[in-house]
């Protein structure tokens, strides 16, 4: 989920680098994989030891309704940085209306919702061009509402994520996020459960060591199967990554939907996998993962995190009345929930104190008890609906006298 404010002090637009190069890609699929690395390497250089999640689809689809209000070079930034500038102007539109209605095709397999909201300033007139091609393309709801009062505004809005996104996302916004000159809010909200296609056993699920980059040890639950998984084994060329990694691509129910993990070798940190992680690299773990019996141990995860950042200065044309000076996006934010577990989304776990050991092996075996990066994407057209890695899983603590009734 995405957030933009307009006319607040701050914003996540530094990575937009000048000299941005785009890769051509044929519609309907997702043009936008170089820019989602491009936010992925910039929330991993300020991000230290910390976990990361976000979703790619969702900044592009709020850039996207940035763009429709934009004009001049605001409007070509855009186009570069998302990737849109080989496409005849506006075309990305109906690109992104593609991409998320491909999301929605099947809901019978997993849940998906994609919401888009504007919060306008009453009593500012706004160009109803710009507000039907936002109903058009995204169809954004549309509501007035007074950003002076900012602690009503904060919990209308606040409200209405919870409301999109079952509740996983609550309070991302305060009273302090709007001033008297805030004339306009965009919300994108993204909220996703799919099961996995070859669910989990409870009772496979015990307690193990995730060894961390910084050398310590954390007691996490481990969910252990052996099941036809997509598969395959890589490397650089090189020991910039640490030699050869695993790829694992997990299908949700319906196959539309998975989720891929990549795993340096026990001994090489993550940090030595991420620089090498690429647009091209993406597809290429995509076409050359190959279907095979594979043992896999993956730790349950419970993940929350929020990103803010400082530096966008686009201006919208969006405005009629002529009181108003040009706007400029002040602020971007986005808050991100995952949970992995047995079923794929959201389940009970059922675990027993007994340490797994690693046994002779048969068969490909990824071990995910050190950091990970993953991906969550549609098979069809691309599109990675979230990204991020693991450094700590969800840690448990054996000596917890309520762990036997988890």
């Amino acid at each position: 989920m995405l957030i933009l404010d307009v006319l607040s002090p701050l914003l996540l637009l530094s990575i937009l680098l000048p000299g941005y190069g785009c890769r051509a890609a044929d519609i309907p699929e997702d043009t936008t994989s170089e820019f989602s690395v491009r936010l992925y390497q910039r929330l991993q250089a300020a991000g230290g030891q910390d976990n990361i999640i976000f979703s790619p689809l969702s900044v592009a689809v709020a850039l996207g309704m940035v763009e429709l209000g934009a004009r001049g070079a605001s409007l070509e930034e855009i186009r570069q940085a998302v990737g849109f500038s080989h496409l005849l102007p506006g075309v990305e539109f109906s690109l992104l209306q593609n991409l998320t209605a491909a999301l929605l095709d099947d809901d019978s397999h997993y849940v998906i919702r994609f919401a888009n909201s504007l919060f306008l300033q009453e009593g500012v007139t706004f160009n109803p061009e710009f507000l039907h091609l936002m109903k058009k393309y995204f169809r954004a709801d549309v509501e007035t509402v007074d950003f002076s009062e900012s602690s009503a505004v904060a919990e209308q809005i606040n409200k209405w994520v919870e409301n999109h996104t079952d509740s996983k996302i609550r309070a991302l916004l305060s009273a302090d996020d709007f001033s008297s000159v805030t004339r306009l809010t965009l919300v994108n909200a993204v909220y996703f459960r799919g099961s996995w296609k070859n669910q989990f056993r409870p009772e496979n699920t015990r307690t193990f060591s995730f060894s961390r980059d910084d050398g310590s040890e954390v007691q996490t639950l481990m969910m252990y199967q052996q099941g036809d998984f997509y598969y395959g084994e890589f490397s650089d060329g090189s020991q910039e990554a640490g030699g050869v990694y695993q790829v694992l691509e997990m299908p949700y129910e319906g196959e539309d939907m998975s989720m891929m993990i990549v795993l340096p070798r026990q001994e090489v940190p993550l940090a030595s996998l991420e620089p090498i992680i690429k647009a091209p690299l993406l597809e290429e773990w995509a076409n050359n993962v190959k279907r095979q019996k594979v043992e896999v141990y993956l730790p349950s995860i419970d993940m929350h995190t929020s990103h803010k950042e400082k530096g966008m200065h686009y201006v919208f044309f969006c405005v009629h009345s002529p009181d108003v000076e040009d706007l400029y996006i002040g602020k971007a934010v986005q808050k991100a929930y995952l949970e992995v577990t047995e079923e794929g989304a959201e389940g009970a776990v059922g675990s027993g104190m007994i340490a797994l050991t690693r046994t002779l092996v048969l068969y490909p075996q990824v071990m995910a008890d050190h950091p990970f990066f993953f991906i969550i994407r549609n098979r069809r057209t691309g599109s990675i609906l979230f990204m991020g890695r693991v450094m700590t899983p969800e840690i448990i603590d054996p000596n917890d006298h309520d762990f036997d009734s988890m």
